[in-house]
């Protein structure tokens, strides 16, 4: 994007926040990993900020401050997988409550609400939120949370985080509990998509994805700017144990001191890799944000700063052409998980959504000649090269 603007301070916040040298007594200018399961006490029920591990970690305070900071925000909570915190947020509902999700989310996402959420007696209902009056006609005198995620993963779509939030508070303003908000910004991370400074309550990643974006880590995170919700999550995150260890804390909170100047990296080559696909004779359709292309690219401008290395491709023909691409890449590697330096491909419909309903999936285009990218931040001719000579072999399949 020749006009991107990264939020102010993002770099410096990133490295610094969290990392004062002055908390240790070495004064290290690396935070040190914090092992220790237990911490002595002066005397019952005194001490200095730590009893127990699960209950607060050095190392994790590190990494939950500099969350904060990167999302703008007041609290960050960090969570053993992305999925832990997921569960933990759905823990401030009961049994009886009213959840909209978007339909078109990360298929782990998908399955927790409707095999694990559902089972415990809270009402799920799958939207599409790009509309904002289907989530006005979804909403029920016991709907308690909202899900959004934005860019939906697999296919990109963009909800307009600003007019939900904005409809959602109007319509329950006299509510006696109104719902809240929550954004899942793990495709878009922190550098390029605000989620709580467009009205969002709480913003969800997972972390294992960019903010850490080494492939080393499964980790999710919670930020709020609500004192009252952030004590009531960290509650949860205490009472249900579904915390990080430290080494992970570690790795995630330096990765994320690189994240600035990889997610250029993303978004340079994902555009790159992007145009290039959609004017390819073997590609039937290319969707990726920063395309004017996407339906909703204007959206895009408005809501993000950026984007980062996803696309989707379908590859012209089914399964048989699609698997042959697959197959014949040499720099992508075919697997699941995506935001890592690497680059990464899969197949939405056989792998990560392959637990969403096939008449679902139908539903939301999610076939089987559709292809997620990942794109990494290796040399971006490598890169199209390969996408190239995989699709030529692909189309030339009898």
């Amino acid at each position: 994007m020749e006009d991107f603007k990264p939020f102010p301070n993002f770099a410096t916040d990133v490295i610094h926040e969290g990392a004062e040298p002055e908390q240790w007594n070495s004064r290290g200018v690396v935070p040190p990993i914090s092992t220790a399961t237990t911490f002595k006490q002066f005397a019952p029920a005194e001490h200095a900020g730590f009893e127990y591990s699960r209950s607060g970690n050095p190392t994790r305070n590190c990494l939950e401050k500099c969350l904060a900071a990167s999302e703008g925000g007041k609290h960050g909570l960090a969570f053993s997988s992305g999925l832990a915190s997921i569960t933990t947020c759905t823990h401030l509902l009961k049994s009886g409550d009213h959840v909209i999700c978007m339909d078109d989310v990360y298929g782990g996402t998908n399955r927790y609400f409707n095999k694990c959420a559902a089972t415990l007696g809270i009402d799920i209902s799958m939207v599409d939120c790009t509309k904002i009056s289907n989530v006005m006609d979804a909403l029920k005198p016991n709907t308690k949370m909202v899900w959004i995620e934005t860019p939906t993963n697999p296919t990109l779509k963009l909800v307009d985080i600003t007019a939900v939030c904005q409809a959602v508070k109007a319509e329950c303003q006299d509510w006696p509990v109104k719902p809240f908000v929550v954004v899942d910004n793990t495709f878009m991370s922190a550098y390029f998509q605000r989620p709580l400074s467009l009205g969002a309550d709480i913003v969800m990643h997972s972390l294992s994805k960019y903010m850490n974006g080494h492939t080393d880590v499964i980790m999710g995170a919670l930020i709020v700017n609500d004192d009252d919700l952030n004590e009531r999550l960290r509650f949860l995150q205490n009472s249900l144990g579904t915390v990080p260890g430290p080494f992970d804390c570690y790795l995630c909170n330096r990765g994320m001191k690189t994240l600035p100047v990889r997610m250029k990296e993303h978004m340079a080559n994902g555009l790159k890799v992007a145009k290039f696909l959609e004017d390819h004779p073997c590609v039937e359709k290319v969707v990726h944000p920063g395309l004017p292309s996407h339906p909703q690219y204007e959206l895009g401008k408005r809501q993000m700063v950026g984007y980062s290395g996803m696309a989707i491709m379908y590859v012209k023909g089914g399964f048989k052409e699609a698997s042959a691409f697959l197959k014949a890449l040499k720099v992508f590697t075919l697997a699941e998980s995506l935001g890592g330096y690497e680059s990464l491909c899969e197949m939405p419909s056989q792998m990560t959504h392959a637990s969403v309903p096939e008449e679902e999936r139908k539903k939301l285009g999610i076939t089987d000649n559709m292809i997620r990218l990942s794109v990494g931040i290796e040399d971006c001719e490598d890169l199209i090269k390969d996408l190239d000579e995989a699709l030529k072999i692909a189309c030339s399949k009898e």
